[in-house]
Order: C-alpha cells, then structure tokens, then sequence
C-alpha cells in the first residue's frame, strides 16, 4: 500500500517529545469533550509550514546556511501570532508543537489570533551583533510573503528580544517601502511597542497564581516559599511580582544551577552577581542546586518557567509543592501529570498561565493599528482582566467535567474554536 501523505513526513512531523505531549494531550481533551471528529482531523495538522534555508555572512567573511522555519497552525479566530526562537534545537517538529500551543492559547484567552511559531536553528550565543542582524533580516526576507499585520505578527521568544524585532520590523518595511510597526510585537517603545510588555508573561504567570490562590483559599504572604526555574525573561519577572505581592522566593536558577537560600533571597544581589560572573554557581546568597533538584525542593509554589519536558514520570512523585504555574511551555509531561493530579498538586497550566505574553503583544497589535497608545496601567488591568477571566472560565469547565485543570484548559479552548470552525465552515 501507498503510504499517505501524512505518513510520508511522520518523522518530521512527530520526533520531539513536545510534539507527542501536545497532540496527546489535544486527542485526550478531544476525547473528554466528544469534539467533532472532522475538527479533530484538521487540527492534528498546521495550516501552513515554511521550511526557508537562511544564508549569512559571518564576520569571517565565509557563508553559513541556517534553517529557518515559520509554522501557521490554525488561523480560524485570526491572523496567526506567535514567538520566534534562536536555539540550536529549533527544529520542525518542535515549531509545530509550539504553534499548536499558540492556537490553544489564544482560543482559551479569548483573543482573535490563531497559532504560529517561528524560528532559526543557531546558537545566538555564539554569534556577534552583526551576525545576528544579518541572520535576522535574511530570515524576515525568506518569510516576508508569509506574514504581515493581518497575516501573520511575529514576536520575541528564546534568544530573541526587542532588537531582533526592530530589525524584522525594518526589513519587512523596507521590502514593502514605508513603515509597518504592526508586523510584528515585542518591538521597542519608539517604534510603536507597547508600556508592559516586557513582564508581560512573567506578570501573566503571577496574575494566574493570585486568582488560583483565591479560589483554593490561600493568602499569599511571607509564609509561602517560591521555587522558580528560569532566570530569563519569565522567571525573573515572575520572581520579582512574586516578591512584590508579599511571597518568599527561596529558590531560582538559570542555565547553569541555580541558588536555595530557605530564608529567602535577595534579587537584586543575585541578578547582580550573575551580571558581574556570569553564572548563578558560586553566588554566596545560598546553595547551589541543579536545574533538576531545584524541581524537587519543598516549596508552597513551583513556577518552572525554562524549557519544556522538565517534569516528567521520572521525577513527578518528587514533586513537593503544592500550585505549580507553568511560566515555560510544554513543562510537564502527559504521564507527569496524571501523577501530579493523585497527589493533589494543582497545576495552572501553560496556555493559561504564561498567556501574559501573548495578550500584551495583541494589546500592542490593536494599539499599533488604532495608531492610539496605552498607560502601563491600563495595560496591566487589562491583562489581569483577561487571565484572571480565563483561569474562572477554566476552573469551570474542571468542575463542571470533573477534569484536571490541563485537561479543562484544553476543552476551554477547544469549544470556543471548534465552534468558529463549525460556524466558518469547510472550503471548498
């Protein structure tokens, strides 16, 4: 027999962990929900994917070509929107599962955007400033028939930040011959970025926790100890609202290990120490801890804020918290979280919890093309509007079905987007 098309690009399609974890958790809430089987069909799939090879000049003089991909999954609500990674790992796969995410996310919101994610396969680390442009603007290049304000609105994410697109935004409007600042968010404030959207997922991730400690009756004072995972642009952001609101962070880590100091730990000195060293090893705040015992530390709340597929069936049942709010995405596995839910640990899930981002970008979308800009304020009460909004609609749909909270997140948004794929209809 022939295989199918499908069958064809499997490989590809399915070789990273995050990709299993996503669609089986997809096909369960499916499942939970009786979705309708030709919704089911069309969403195990992206829309669209770009595979694009990106030539560039290195400061050497000699060309290297990287891979560079942008996958649209599902754009029913929307122009599809979602992050851009440098990473070594980037791959199809992956990307895939992140735009998957994208469209669950922005469905369980309420935001009218579909699901997209992008990215270049290199270490940025490695590279100097004027690589990394160079990279930059011949990746906006290759994809710039694929994106665009009502098309497709890129955004910063791993090894990305606000330079990188500033030069998406200029070589996307160069190409066009005048100024496009909607075509992507994340940008600087000059260029038409938007007050707040730097913490916004690390804000996004504390809001959540705030509306989970009311509905589980917990005050959130000194007498709660933080464990946080991720030192970047997340999990120090979190960190620090986690500080402001009154909680105690005693533990955090980046890349290398992290610190545990049970009294609490200083921020600024650490955020200091590790400017001055680069590294968080050695820092006299506390004791050092790897990125895998800092999961298993006894805490109130564990915020893994990294990469994904950090909590798995391996080490769950270690597990000593009891909130977990998800600042990364794809941090827990299928088969964690069924060990997490018997053990009663209550997870908010990534596609509530880190939705901050994503929801300040839109915010900086809409006030790009209104071409009329927001207070930090107003921004911020809208974005605790929004997720505190979702985490009700989520808790509900838990309750009501008699699911774990990853599962109703995943039904929450599935019913708001099959209904406007029903509503919308199949062509042709």
């Amino acid at each position: 027999m022939k295989p199918s098309q499908h069958e064809l690009t499997k490989s590809e399609w399915e070789n990273s962990e995050l990709f299993k974890n996503t669609t089986h958790l997809f096909h369960h809430a499916a499942r939970k929900m009786n979705l309708d089987p030709n919704i089911e069909e069309r969403l195990k799939w992206p829309k669209r994917a770009i595979v694009v090879s990106v030539p560039v000049r290195l400061d050497d003089l000699t060309i290297k070509t990287f891979i560079g991909y942008r996958v649209q999954h599902n754009m029913t609500l929307g122009p599809a929107k979602g992050g851009i990674r440098y990473h070594p790992d980037v791959d199809l796969s992956e990307t895939t599962a992140l735009a998957m995410l994208m469209t669950f996310k922005c469905s369980v919101v309420g935001l009218p955007l579909g699901g997209a994610k992008g990215g270049v396969r290199c270490d940025p680390t490695a590279m100097s400033r004027n690589e990394l442009q160079r990279l930059t603007r011949r990746y906006t290049s290759e994809i710039s028939n694929f994106i665009g304000p009502t098309k497709d609105v890129p955004a910063p994410d791993i090894g990305t930040d606000q330079q990188t697109m500033a030069w998406m935004m200029d070589t996307y409007s160069q190409e066009v011959g005048f100024a496009i600042p909607d075509v992507v968010t994340g940008k600087p404030i000059e260029i038409g970025g938007s007050l707040g959207r730097t913490d916004a997922t690390g804000r996004g991730v504390v809001y959540a926790l705030m509306e989970a400690a009311k509905y589980l009756d917990i005050a959130l004072d000194e007498n709660i100890n933080v464990v946080v995972q991720g030192f970047g642009k997340v999990g120090n952001s979190a960190a620090r609202k986690i500080e402001k609101i009154g909680c105690k962070v005693v533990a955090i880590s980046d890349v290398s290990g992290g610190i545990y100091n049970k009294k609490g730990l200083n921020l600024d000195a650490l955020e200091k120490y590790v400017k001055d060293n680069g590294t968080m090893k050695g820092s006299p705040d506390g004791d050092f801890v790897t990125n895998e015992e800092i999961l298993e530390l006894p805490c109130h709340i564990l915020v893994p804020a990294a990469i994904s597929n950090q909590i798995t069936e391996k080490n769950a049942s270690r597990i000593q918290c009891k909130i977990i709010a998800e600042g990364a995405n794809g941090p827990t596995t299928f088969e964690a979280d069924q060990i997490l839910h018997d053990k009663n640990v209550f997870t908010i899930p990534d596609i509530v919890a880190n939705a901050g981002g994503v929801t300040v970008s839109y915010f900086e979308w809409v006030q790009g093309i209104q071409k009329l800009f927001w207070s930090e304020k107003e921004v911020n009460n809208r974005l605790w509007n929004i997720m505190s909004d979702a985490f009700r609609r989520v808790v509900q749909t838990a309750e009501e079905l008699k699911v774990d909270m990853r599962t109703a997140s995943y039904i929450t948004s599935l019913r708001k987007l099959s209904r406007a794929m029903l509503w919308r209809g199949f062509f042709p």
